[in-house]
């Protein structure tokens, strides 16, 4: 069977892209034929993505069409005959981008609005985690399921030696890390509130990290920098690092304490999952498709009570057999996103369309 996926904007380091990618080398182990087809390719990625403009893009039995934002794939998407699988990676609220870039308010808007044009043009529409699944049954999508990314994990388990970065980062202070944009869904303000508390009644050897861009809203990451010189913190103790290769970002979570998500509206969060795969303790507010990843792993809490989060955030620390019990937990979730299980769920995802 021919078995293609669609993906607006091959991007290396990308979370949809790289797991169309892996579930693309799934597919050929299974026996089937696939290619994933891009709009936009990093240049890296060349050779290993092909342009949606090939006409052979159109030729699948099943086409896995990966939505996140508005494009012209969608349109193209929906005139298929048969054969096609929606998968739903979420669309952050326009809300939240309302007080700091209009542009993104409207491609957030658009987002939503071209989602819903697909309802009734799918034949099996996936969310890949139950959070996105219910968005999709809410819009009238009548078939659905859950399929999750596929998290490549090695990136942030294979050993590299970065011995500048590893002195940097061995040097007395608590770590405590955040990946991902820097962008006002993920509540980064939430950190530096934290932060203060934790400055306050903790311990004042700490260091925050947030790896990732943090250009992609320049308004707000502004407002975070006016928020720590508002509290005073330390610039030294706030670490943005913008994007790092792959080598760099398992260093960063190899000399981290704790992982911690604040974030309040998440499609799936692939941070969490490399989180448990390079057993660093998670501690996230329990919101949107966060208890779905995790799965019951980690610490999760909710309401947001910051002190309360504190506490939490040093016991994770500090407490050695907290610490253990905690990353035995996730390696048990850990276990729901192999190899293994993600073949047989795309097995019974084409079982059902045969």
């Amino acid at each position: 069977m021919i078995i293609n996926q669609w993906v607006p904007a091959a991007h290396k380091g990308d979370a949809i892209g790289d797991s169309a990618r892996r579930v693309r080398d799934l597919l050929r182990t299974m026996g089937h034929d696939s290619e994933l087809y891009a709009l936009t390719i990093d240049d890296e990625l060349k050779q290993d993505v092909c342009p949606f403009a090939d006409a052979a893009a159109r030729r699948g039995d099943l086409t896995i069409f990966h939505y996140a934002l508005p494009s012209a794939m969608t349109a193209a998407f929906a005139s298929l005959d048969s054969g096609r699988v929606l998968q739903y990676h979420n669309v952050t609220p326009a809300a939240y981008f309302a007080p700091f870039d209009p542009a993104l308010f409207r491609l957030a808007t658009l987002g939503r609005e071209e989602l819903a044009t697909l309802a009734g043009r799918t034949d099996f529409a996936l969310g890949d985690s139950e959070y996105n699944r219910q968005e999709l049954e809410s819009l009238g999508f009548e078939r659905t399921g859950v399929f999750p990314i596929a998290v490549d994990t090695t990136r942030v388990t294979r050993a590299a030696a970065r011995p500048s970065l590893e002195q940097i980062l061995d040097d007395g202070l608590v770590n405590f890390l955040f990946v991902g944009r820097i962008a006002p869904n993920k509540k980064i303000e939430d950190i530096i509130k934290l932060a203060e508390v934790y400055k306050r009644y903790i311990d004042a050897y700490y260091r925050f990290i947030f790896v990732g861009r943090y250009d992609v809203v320049p308004r707000y990451y502004s407002m975070i920098r006016a928020l720590m010189a508002e509290y005073r913190l330390l610039n030294d103790r706030f670490v943005f690092t913008g994007p790092v290769p792959d080598e760099e970002l398992a260093v960063y979570y190899r000399h981290a304490a704790v992982y911690l998500s604040l974030s309040e509206h998440e499609g799936f969060c692939v941070p969490l999952v490399e989180a448990m795969a390079a057993d660093v303790p998670v501690l996230a507010y329990s919101a949107a498709a966060v208890p779905d990843t995790l799965g019951g792993a980690g610490v999760q809490f909710a309401p947001k009570d910051l002190e309360y989060a504190a506490e939490l955030l040093g016991a994770l620390a500090f407490d050695d057999d907290l610490r253990a019990r905690v990353i035995a937990g996730q390696r048990r979730r850990l276990a729901d996103f192999s190899d293994a299980r993600m073949t047989r769920e795309l097995a019974s995802v084409i079982h059902q369309l045969s």
